[in-house]
């Protein structure tokens, strides 16, 4: 059975997709994680947390997007121009358009407010992203 790809998106200094590199891996460790960040700091964050492959840059996201089972970030990675601007419209459309499941961390913050969501600390926010995983490998047998 082909392994599943778990693409991690992140930017600015990747300490979200470090968190989520580390601890998918640790819960998961059969799981493929592509780390792929906007910047290089972002992507060697992810690298040092365990990724299996990493890359950097709006077409990795873009060609990294078309090969993934699971996409999983905050949820800036689908709207254009934020990160602080890290996201390009590309980018986004990108995330938008994969045919890969998407599990996106509510981040309120760069001027992205979730409204219902509470802002919840970033180890909550990973811990409901594990469950989530979980239940889309249970669908995935």
């Amino acid at each position: 059975m082909k392994k599943k790809i778990i693409m991690i998106i992140d930017g600015q200094g990747g300490g979200i997709g470090k968190q989520l590199t580390q601890t998918i891996k640790e819960r998961f460790p059969e799981l493929f994680i592509r780390a792929v960040g906007t910047n290089v700091m972002a992507t060697q964050a992810m690298i040092k947390a365990g990724a299996d492959e990493a890359a950097t840059g709006e077409n990795a996201i873009i060609v990294g997007c078309k090969k993934a089972d699971l996409i999983v970030g905050p949820i800036g990675i689908a709207i254009a121009d934020s990160l602080m601007g890290e996201i390009t419209p590309a980018m986004s459309v990108a995330v938008g358009q994969s045919n890969a499941a998407r599990i996106l961390l509510p981040m309120n913050q760069c001027d992205n407010q979730v409204v219902g969501v509470e802002n919840a600390s970033l180890s909550y926010l990973i811990r409901c992203c594990l469950d989530q995983i979980q239940k889309w490998i249970s669908n995935q047998s």
